[in-house]
């Protein structure tokens, strides 16, 4: 009678003990489809790069054109099949890419196109993001160099409030150009690269602030209600700051996962690009949910030609969307978990 009690006591102990789940494999996630998707999208990117004259390693096309932000994101997604500068199969245009990038950082440490230095804070960080995973894997001498200069520059212009804005001088700031600064930062850091931690804590504090009651997140501080685009851009970068147990996490996915049928169509793959980073950061049962929900959307948003198109131009989406294809392959350090 004894003995019959304890076990019924202990099958009723284990039934409250949460389930064990088992997350799916990139091999179970990237399905024969999927890579089919990736191949067909990895060739027309590289079809859109020039290969000569003085713009050589930058995208020409629709949208943004010639742009440095553009030269970063799709040499990521180059990165995110495996290629380094110089190796792989699409090695030489991941150090195009570099090599474009490098000539248009200027001695301030802004990295823009002669001509088309306004506004593009944005471009900048992502160009940066892109270097940082460059510098150690290619023969360029001077990309470390140049590195800390655009870290200094980022350095010496957030502003008070631990943002930035459009310029690259301390004026107001808003979340998305400052989550493309963090993600820099964050990835500059993990590349050995000097970030005092002043300007981190601030960064984190500006995310923070930007929180809103409903778990999103909002352009400016004191806005109010938040975006489907913003609230991804925001948990990742406190995931990137290494804060994993938080409520402003768990309340901001959840958020996430409520709004992604509304994400507006001219911020989608911007919106997407962060939403699928939290929840691969979140890992699990909600991270298999969510790669296969993105995963069947994209796979049935590209072009015959292998493109995706947004109204920012095709090598943006094409790249956006082939970063979010090829994160479970874990290959781009600043993607990893």
């Amino acid at each position: 009678m004894y003995r019959n009690k304890m076990f019924t006591a202990l099958i009723g102990s284990l039934v409250l003990l949460p389930s064990l789940y088992a997350e799916k494999t990139a091999e179970d996630l990237i399905t024969p489809k999927t890579r089919i998707a990736i191949e067909k999208g990895l060739k027309h990117l590289a079809s859109r790069q020039l290969s000569r004259g003085r713009d050589k390693g930058a995208f020409a096309g629709s949208g943004y054109a010639g742009s440095v932000g553009i030269a970063g994101l799709a040499g990521l997604a180059f990165m995110g099949d495996g290629n380094t500068p110089g190796i792989g199969r699409y090695g030489k245009h991941v150090e195009d890419a570099t090599g474009f990038i490098l000539r248009n950082t200027n001695t301030s440490g802004y990295i823009a196109k002669a001509g088309n230095e306004v506004g593009n804070m944005y471009c900048h960080g992502f160009a940066l993001l892109f270097l940082t995973q460059a510098a150690g894997m290619t023969l360029h001498k001077d990309i470390d160099e140049k590195v800390k200069t655009c870290i200094n520059m980022l350095v010496n212009t957030q502003n008070d409030a631990g943002g930035w804005r459009y310029r690259p001088a301390k004026s107001d700031a808003d979340l998305s150009v400052t989550v493309c600064q963090i993600m820099a930062l964050r990835a500059a850091r993990d590349a050995g690269f000097h970030v005092p931690d002043p300007t981190r804590n601030k960064c984190i504090e500006y995310v923070r602030n930007s929180n809103s009651k409903n778990g999103s997140f909002s352009y400016t501080l004191g806005r109010g209600g938040g975006s489907f685009p913003l609230t991804g851009a925001g948990v990742v970068s406190l995931y990137s700051a290494n804060i994993y147990d938080d409520p402003m996490i768990d309340k901001g996915l959840e958020f996430l996962k409520l709004n992604r049928t509304g994400a507006r169509s001219h911020y989608y793959y911007y919106g997407n690009y962060y939403a699928t980073q939290a929840f691969w950061h979140r890992g699990g049962k909600e991270w298999d949910e969510w790669y296969a929900h993105i995963r069947d959307t994209l796979i049935a948003k590209q072009g015959g030609d292998g493109s995706w198109g947004s109204s920012y131009g095709t090598e943006f989406a094409t790249s956006m969307a082939l970063i979010m294809l090829q994160i479970p392959q874990d290959h781009t350090p600043v993607f990893a978990r």
